[in-house]
């Protein structure tokens, strides 16, 4: 185990339903040819919820229907399909959101109001409903809790979750996140879902700030090509069943609940940006010393984004003309001749100049997975940071061939 700040540890075993009272499940139902495409999160009790979706204005039937949801605050289970999006399908894809909806309610024995639904995978086809109306009368509540992971992925490589552990007003609390996306990804979230469960007792309007406020550093610092999806959906959980008092007020329990679901969502983030289609280099730009927080986040972003930067990092090429010149692109006032620029701690631009470095050193440096560029603007006191990948022959295959 590994501590962090205000006494949360990491535990070294991730797992969805770690909570109390929360379970999943995830099957290979006949959705995809063989990987399990089928699963679930059930509560024992009802959890206050909270929720952010795409930005794009094509959005899935999912997102549609959990939209109006959580819009009182409460959930109990999640039902998740890969292998389709279940987007552009017209009237028949939001009747087959709710008939997902209808049937798991149905099997956990619980309102269907109470039920989100979430869908990932190739957009324009119609829902293969009979398979996943079977399906989820396959789902166990007490299932395979990994396999749920797994269930949601699409042309992800490896599970991204992670499980951590605190005390709050005397109370062992509990929280897990699991995500998928590895393409179609960029600022304002991605072809992403993230699911986080907690047995924390708060408050759903405070939840909802919370989760709000925290993509605004997490989820949508990431980028991996540029695209937004039509299915991207976060949804937290809260079941309030560790026994805490209510956290109904902002002050310390929030600020300690809100540290833990940031480094639940920075760690997920990580691990998409990790996963990029193709990618043989993680990406992270840090930029420190800017007039604001949303000025760091912007050039950061911009800097990550670059898909002149993503192609040098693939080549192994330290050209940082293409980093400065994203800086200048990203509608951030800046002063050029007072920037710092390092590569893996390697100085490469100092007050503006050219800094000469060793080549040799620095080929050894970009052979490393992890990518560290940081920026100092020297325009004031605020950070940021963005994660991405390199731009690779492989994600052009990958994305070449997907429908195929």
């Amino acid at each position: 185990m590994t501590k962090l700040l205000n006494q949360i540890t990491i535990l070294k075993t991730a797992n969805i339903a770690a909570p109390i009272g929360f379970h999943a499940d995830g099957q290979h139902v006949g959705i995809k040819h063989k990987s399990k495409d089928l699963g679930w999160i059930y509560s024992d009790a009802i959890a206050s919820v909270a929720g952010v979706f795409t930005t794009n204005l094509v959005q899935a039937a999912p997102v549609q229907l959990d939209k109006q949801v959580i819009q009182n605050g409460q959930l109990q289970a999640i039902i998740v399909n890969s292998g389709n999006a279940n987007a552009v399908t017209g009237k028949i894809g939001l009747t087959h959101a709710k008939s997902m909806q209808e049937m798991a309610a149905q099997q956990l024995n619980i309102d269907s109001n109470l039920v989100a639904v979430a869908s990932t995978g190739i957009i324009g086809n119609v829902l293969p409903i009979e398979t996943i109306t079977r399906g989820i009368k396959q789902l166990k509540v007490d299932g395979d809790t990994q396999g749920f992971a797994h269930a949601i992925m699409t042309t992800d490589t490896k599970e991204k979750s992670i499980t951590i552990q605190s005390v709050i007003q005397g109370k062992p609390v509990t929280m897990s996140g699991v995500a998928k996306g590895s393409g179609m990804l960029h600022p304002n979230m991605a072809t992403m879902l993230g699911f986080v469960t907690t047995d924390i007792n708060i408050d759903a309007t405070l939840l909802q700030k919370a989760l709000s406020e925290d993509v605004e550093t997490s989820f949508n610092q990431i980028t991996i090509d540029g695209d937004t999806s039509t299915n991207d959906t976060v949804l937290v959980m809260a079941n309030g069943l560790a026994g805490n008092p209510l956290i109904s007020e902002i002050g310390s329990e929030y600020d300690q609940f809100k540290e833990m679901l940031h480094i639940v969502t920075t760690a997920l983030s990580i691990a998409i940006a990790n996963d990029g289609e193709g990618a043989t280099k993680l990406i992270a730009v840090s930029v420190t010393n800017a007039k604001s927080a949303v000025d760091a986040r912007m050039v950061a972003k911009k800097v990550v984004g670059s898909s002149l930067v993503k192609t040098a990092i693939f080549g192994k090429d330290p050209n940082w003309g293409r980093i400065i010149a994203a800086i200048g692109a990203s509608d951030v006032a800046l002063d050029p001749t007072i920037i710092n620029i390092k590569i893996n701690q390697i100085n490469v631009l100092l007050d503006g100049t050219p800094v000469e470095f060793d080549t040799n050193m620095m080929a050894s440096k970009l052979n490393e997975h992890d990518i560290h560029i940081d920026i100092d603007l020297h325009m004031g006191n605020e950070s940021g940071q963005a994660w991405g990948s390199d731009l690779t022959y492989e994600y052009v295959k990958i994305n070449a061939l997907y429908t195929t």
